[in-house]
């Protein structure tokens, strides 16, 4: 009977003993991939702020209940393969991707590494998810889908500055669509009497200047930029072209008119990003990436910036500039 007493006792101090050191035992703290095409370290581009942003609003702590590892190409894209690769070998909890170049390397380097994707195209069209609803694989996010906004971008220009009759487009061909972003502006242009000028830009450092004074040449009235990541570290630049020649521009995102561009019309990609971690969250806490829906977005705003009208000698008609979302001064 002793015997049996002690045994019990000993088998019931070893199930404390196991209950204890498990509970002792610190929870695992999910590492996520965030890879930019732009920026560095000591400079990260204002959509890494907003997603950190976004994971402070869900109650998460870089360093204590979450950790980040950020990878930048520097504007560089034949680095983006390589640094999603080193990623997915880092074994992260999810990867968060904001261009066609990384958002491919990726669905080729993994399958079962869930992706987060923040893109301005059309993942269905351009292969990425099987539908919308229903992403399928192991891929999901937001789609800004700005490019689709072509039509209405060269409208409100058209309204903006009236007189514009022959628009240079300023577009990198090494990007995944940017053909097809060219060929929505070419498709809306007739209806609006524009003619379109191709300011076709090629490498890592584009030849911006040699840009301009092709537009120059072919006596463009106006300026539109398209999205591409090489041209995000640019944009201080060619909004200064743009004024120094004089030349109206509209651009495909926000930063670009904060940098000193005239006009956007677009999402707001900064909050784009700061979603893009209420998607990481759901992940996190055991949503598959194929039964959430893709997001598209449902507000698009309308920046233009006075004090770069005034530099080039534009008056922006009132009717105009009462239908701003912002009005930077």
């Amino acid at each position: 009977m002793r015997k049996k007493i002690i045994l019990t006792v000993l088998a019931t101090a070893m199930l404390a003993f196991v209950d204890l050191s498990e509970a002792q035992q610190p929870a695992k703290v999910p590492r996520i991939g965030y890879l930019s095409t732009n920026g560095d370290p000591s400079n990260p581009p204002p959509f890494v702020d907003a997603f950190r942003q976004g994971l402070r609003d869900l109650g998460y702590v870089e360093g204590k209940n979450i950790l980040v590892e950020y990878r930048y190409a520097e504007g560089k894209l034949e680095r983006v393969p390589g640094l999603v690769t080193e990623l997915v070998q880092l074994n992260v909890d999810a990867l968060v991707l904001g261009t066609q170049t990384a958002i491919r390397a990726a669905t080729k380097a993994t399958k079962t590494i869930p992706i987060v994707m923040v893109t301005n195209s059309d993942p269905v069209a351009t292969g990425i998810v099987d539908s919308l609803a229903r992403p399928g694989g192991n891929i999901t996010g937001l789609s800004t889908l700005s490019r689709d906004l072509s039509g209405k971008r060269l409208e409100l220009f058209k309204e903006m500055v009236p007189g514009i009759s022959r628009v240079g487009v300023l577009w990198h061909a090494d990007g995944a669509t940017a053909a097809l972003s060219l060929k929505e502006y070419q498709t809306a242009a007739p209806a609006l009497k524009i003619q379109l000028q191709s300011l076709e830009l090629r490498g890592a450092s584009p030849d911006l200047d040699g840009a301009f004074k092709a537009a120059t040449k072919g006596r463009v009235s106006a300026l539109i930029t398209d999205r591409a990541p090489v041209f995000n570290r640019y944009a201080k630049r060619i909004a200064d072209l743009a004024i120094e020649n004089r030349l109206p521009s509209m651009y495909s995102g926000n930063e670009y008119v904060e940098a000193g561009g005239l006009a956007s019309y677009a999402t707001n990609n900064a909050d784009q990003y700061r979603r893009a971690a209420i998607y990481v969250d759901k992940i996190l806490k055991g949503a598959k990436p194929a039964d959430l829906p893709v997001e598209q977005p449902t507000k698009f705003e309308f920046v233009i910036n006075l004090k770069t009208a005034k530099g080039i000698g534009l008056t922006i008609p009132p009717n105009v500039l009462a239908r701003a979302d912002r009005v930077i001064r």
